[in-house]
C-alpha cells in the first residue's frame, strides 16, 4: 500500500530563512512526478476550497459543477471533467493528496447476444451502443480482469524513480541526484560563508502539507520556503530542527 506520510530533510539558511534544498527519497519524488499526470480538473478541484484560490479557473470548475444536467449533452459525464479516473501508474505513489479518483467507475458493456461468436470481440463504454455484428443492443456487462501483479523487486519498486538514490530538490522543485558536488555548488552559489548558519529539519508531510505544495507550485518559485517557513506554516509536523551540516 502506498504510503499516507513523507520523510523529508530540509537545509535552511537561517540567517535569510530560506531553504537552500530538500533531502529525499523516491516516495517524495514520486510524489512529485505525479503531479505533472493530474489533470487541470482534478488539480482545481483539490484547490477550490482554498480560501486565497487566483486566477478564473475556480469559477470554470464551478460553472461545470453547477450548470444543470438539462444542458449537458446526454452522452456526456460531468464527472470526467470534475473527477477524472487517476491513471494505474500513480498506485504505489504517496497518497499526500484527498482522494482525487472518480466516485463512478468506467463499465464495459458486450454483445447481448451469445448465440453468434464473432459478436464477442466487440465492447463499449455506452451500454446503448449497437453490436456492429448483428445490431443488438450491447447491454451485457464486461468482466474486466486486471493483470496479476508484480512481484516487488530491488529494481522494479513501483512509482516513477529508482529507489536506491538520494534526491535533491530545490527551492523550486528542480530534483536531481544528491552528490557532494552538487552541495558544495550550491554553498557558493548561495554564497554561504559560515556553514553554522545552516539548519537541518526533519520534516513529516502529510495531505495538508501535499496540498499546500501543489498550489505553492503554481504560483511560486519558492515552493519549499513558502509551504514549511512561511508565516501561515503549521510547524508541528517538524519532528527534529537541529544546527548540522554533512555531506
Amino acid at each position: 500500500m502506498a504510503p499516507t506520510t513523507v520523510s523529508l530533510k530540509l537545509l535552511v539558511d537561517s540567517t535569510n530563512q530560506r531553504v537552500l534544498f530538500a533531502e529525499a527519497g523516491k516516495d517524495f519524488v514520486d510524489f512529485l512526478f505525479n503531479i505533472l499526470s493530474l489533470s487541470v480538473g482534478t488539480v482545481i478541484g483539490l484547490l477550490t476550497k482554498q480560501e486565497d484560490m487566483v486566477g478564473s479557473l475556480e469559477n470554470l470548475y464551478k460553472s461545470v459543477e453547477n450548470l444543470s444536467d438539462t444542458y449537458m449533452q446526454p452522452q456526456a459525464d460531468k464527472e470526467t471533467l470534475l473527477k477524472p479516473i487517476v491513471s494505474n501508474s500513480a498506485a504505489n505513489v504517496p497518497r499526500l493528496l484527498p482522494n482525487i479518483r472518480s466516485p463512478t467507475s468506467t463499465n464495459l458493456y458486450r454483445c447481448g447476444n451469445t448465440s453468434r461468436s464473432d459478436c464477442r470481440i466487440y465492447v463499449s463504454s455506452d451500454s446503448k451502443s449497437i453490436c456492429p455484428s448483428c445490431r443488438s443492443e450491447m447491454s451485457r456487462t464486461a468482466t474486466v480482469v486486471n493483470p496479476p501483479e508484480k512481484p516487488a523487486s530491488s529494481c522494479d519498486d513501483g512509482g516513477y524513480v529508482k529507489g536506491v538514490i538520494t534526491y535533491m530538490i530545490m527551492d523550486d522543485l528542480v530534483v536531481r541526484p544528491m552528490s557532494t558536488i552538487s552541495c558544495i555548488t550550491l554553498l557558493n552559489k548561495f554564497n554561504i560563508k559560515d556553514v553554522g548558519v545552516l539548519e537541518e529539519k526533519v520534516i513529516n508531510m502529510g495531505t495538508d502539507e501535499g496540498l499546500k505544495l501543489l498550489k505553492a507550485s503554481l504560483q511560486s518559485k519558492t515552493v519549499l520556503t513558502d509551504v514549511f517557513l512561511g508565516k501561515k506554516t503549521d510547524h508541528r509536523d517538524v519532528s527534529d530542527s537541529k544546527t548540522i551540516f554533512r555531506f
